[in-house]
């Protein structure tokens, strides 16, 4: 196994072009492991560590530019106003050491269906900048992830930057796991509310083949919201309306059975998280100043 370490940005894009089936490694918290129990062996790993801009992000007016190799615990610490929902779901990584190392870049290339970062990012509704020796393009997250472990990326492309709407309504995550830490999801939920297109956003994460969306359980509750008053008025969303709405949460749900829980339990946690996640986010909402004079 060959381990190339660019200097820089374009020279890492030229070794990617030249070795398109090298591993990209930064944090290194997924492929060392598959690495050490020898399930992987790849021809190349190409270093990423040494490139300074995929450390750093700004805050712009409406979006974050989050460099692919942000540790989770800077996220945490420095975007949990501007991405409240990531910084929750970097909240439950595995350990601090991890979180010290990881980041958002890293479950991108993964794309495991567990990763902690997918929900959140589907529901913030991000954009993954790739790049490649050819040019530079934008994957809607919706794109991104096309099957099991697999990814949008061309061979010769390396994750540059994930581009995230700043949050102008409330966020959560909820994940469930066999333990309270270092534990793979056994399936966790993420939900946003956006006043300002008057729409709710969700994702899905270890309950289907690819973190997925529950678009029907959003359009259910958009329409719900809008027809019933709630953005203007402030009042409490209705039990029957929280119910469809996480009834169809969990039939958005296509999980397997494995060792860490079966397809059964994973279609009623999630429906409980996203009950749960609603009602969480809408108080939130309701006591932020949005709501108009007389509201409970």
């Amino acid at each position: 196994m060959d381990f190339l370490r660019p200097a820089g940005w374009e020279e890492a894009l030229a070794a990617k072009a030249e070795h398109p089936t090298a591993v990209p490694i930064a944090g290194g918290t997924d492929i060392m492991v598959e690495i050490n129990f020898d399930h992987r062996r790849p021809e190349y790993l190409l270093d990423l560590n040494r490139i300074t801009e995929l450390s750093e992000w700004e805050v712009g007016e409406e979006n974050v530019r989050l460099g692919a190799s942000v540790p989770y615990t800077r996220i945490m610490e420095n975007l949990r106003t501007e991405l409240p929902g990531l910084a929750l779901a970097s909240h439950t990584v595995a350990s601090p050491q991890i979180r010290n190392r990881g980041g958002v870049g890293g479950n991108l290339g993964t794309a495991s269906p567990a990763g902690d970062a997918h929900p959140a990012l589907l529901a913030a509704g991000a954009e993954v900048e790739v790049e490649s020796v050819r040019g530079a393009r934008f994957i809607p997250i919706d794109e991104f992830y096309t099957g099991v472990k697999r990814n949008a990326l061309a061979p010769d492309e390396l994750i540059k930057t994930i581009h995230i709407k700043k949050a102008d309504g409330p966020q959560q995550y909820s994940k469930v796991g066999t333990r309270n830490a270092m534990v793979i999801a056994v399936c966790a939920f993420g939900i946003a509310l956006h006043p300002g297109t008057r729409t709710v956003k969700t994702g899905i994460g270890s309950a289907a083949p690819t973190p997925v969306r529950a678009k029907a359980a959003e359009e259910f509750l958009n329409a719900a919201l809008e027809e019933g008053g709630f953005w203007d008025s402030g009042k409490i969303i209705t039990p029957s309306i929280a119910k469809q709405f996480a009834d169809l949460a969990s039939a958005a749900c296509n999980p397997i059975d494995d060792v860490r829980g079966t397809a059964r339990y994973r279609r009623h946690a999630v429906g409980i998280m996203a009950r749960r996640t609603l009602g969480w986010t809408w108080e939130q909402y309701r006591g932020t100043g949005r709501t108009l004079e007389g509201a409970a």
